[in-house]
């Protein structure tokens, strides 16, 4: 490092890599790859909503600033989304880049450097990185339950009761990135009630809300104290447009004026051709989004076939979202070594857990494939699997 590189941000400096940019490295040094790893799904937003933002590219507004909290249609359609299908009766919204950039306004606003906070493990690893690179570094991981992994709520209530300072954030993913469970309501509910006790911020991640399976029932929750945060990329599709949005209660007093602070001096504002697909998007109704999660089934089916050499009792997840979380076998628990092996030998890529606080993991997705795809990343993720549990890492 140059005499310079004495001077950077020790924030940034003391801010874990990112997981994905180091997959990504791994994927350019190999021959025709197969990704189970980011967290993408394989469709593309709805056609009609594409067909109307080509109709709208040349108009003039498309290439202006719009006002920061979100284009007034879209932040409508939204509240009435809310309404609709979240139940959330008292929800402002701020639109913004993505969820990832909702996650870190939501910290700049809430959290001061030196502040603890809350997460659970295996969390997900952006949501980590936005606390460690704001100067939060006091960040308290509590445990899952070793059987569903869901958040332990009786963890929580001792953890914010005996904490001093109260930790000022607790944060879930529901359902969760990287775990794959979904948090059940009556649980949300008493993690709220534990945080509003307490007098800490529930900030609950929704990217997945649309991803839930057999039967199973995705909800959110409101009051002053939460705010939830929810994104278009998995939904409808549009990872590349970055499009997300921030509901917080109506009744917060200068919470508003605060992230507008934050957001003028970030994107200013969402792109306004992503915004206008989104508002397009959302035409087409949840029917589009969950008609297309009902087959991302086969491909959970799938990949779970090719993790049965880990052990059935050793594989996590598949309730909702697009993930499944595997043990690996304890003479091979340094997961990035395992996730580089598996990409040289064999040719498929997954994520090591240790991205998300779960050494000896590995976090595998079931949504950026087609079937036909899936199968053969499967193989070869089976074919692995085998390989190290019977014989090891064999070069």
């Amino acid at each position: 490092m140059g005499s310079f590189g004495m001077m950077l941000s020790r924030r940034t400096l003391g801010t874990d890599v990112p997981v994905m940019t180091q997959i990504r490295k791994l994927m350019a040094e190999l021959t025709n790859p197969m990704s189970l790893a980011q967290g993408v799904v394989h469709w593309q937003p709805p056609q009609k909503a594409l067909d109307k933002v080509k109709d709208i590219v040349w108009d003039p507004l498309v290439s202006s600033y719009g006002p920061d909290e979100g284009i007034p249609e879209l932040r409508l359609a939204l509240q009435k989304k809310l309404l609709d299908e979240n139940k959330l009766t008292k929800s402002a919204v701020m639109v913004t880049a993505g969820a990832n950039q909702a996650f870190v306004n939501l910290v700049l606003a809430l959290c001061d450097p030196g502040d603890s906070v809350v997460m659970f493990q295996p969390y997900y690893f952006n949501a980590y990185m936005a606390f460690q690179m704001t100067g939060v570094t006091n960040i308290i991981v509590g445990p899952p339950h070793p059987d569903t992994l869901y958040p332990d709520a009786d963890w929580l209530e001792r953890t914010l009761s005996e904490s001093k300072p109260t930790p000022k954030v607790v944060t879930v993913v529901n359902p969760g990135n990287p775990s794959g469970t979904y948090v059940p309501e009556p649980l949300l509910k008493r993690i709220s009630e534990i945080c509003k006790e307490a007098g800490s911020w529930l900030i609950v991640d929704n990217t997945y809300e649309y991803f839930m399976y057999d039967g199973l029932k995705h909800c959110c929750i409101e009051g002053d104290h939460i705010v939830n945060v929810f994104s278009f990329s998995k939904t409808y599709g549009m990872m590349g447009w970055r499009l997300g949005y921030i509901a917080y209660s109506e009744r917060l007093d200068g919470f508003a004026a605060e992230l507008l602070k934050i957001q003028d001096n970030i994107p200013i504002c969402a792109s306004i051709i992503s915004q206008r697909l989104a508002l397009y998007a959302l035409e087409e109704g949840a029917g589009w989004v969950t008609e297309r999660v009902k087959g991302l089934v086969k491909n959970r089916e799938i990949v779970k076939e090719a993790l049965e050499p880990l052990g059935k009792e050793n594989v996590k997840g598949g309730e909702g979202a697009i993930y499944l979380w595997a043990k690996l076998p304890e003479e091979h628990r340094d997961d990035f070594k395992v996730v580089r092996w598996l990409g040289h030998r064999h040719g498929v890529v997954v994520i090591p857990g240790s991205a998300s606080g779960g050494p000896g993991h590995v976090r595998v997705s079931f949504g950026g494939l087609k079937e036909e795809e899936m199968r053969g990343a499967a193989e070869r993720l089976r074919k692995g699997l085998e390989e190290l549990v019977q014989h090891g890492m064999v070069e």
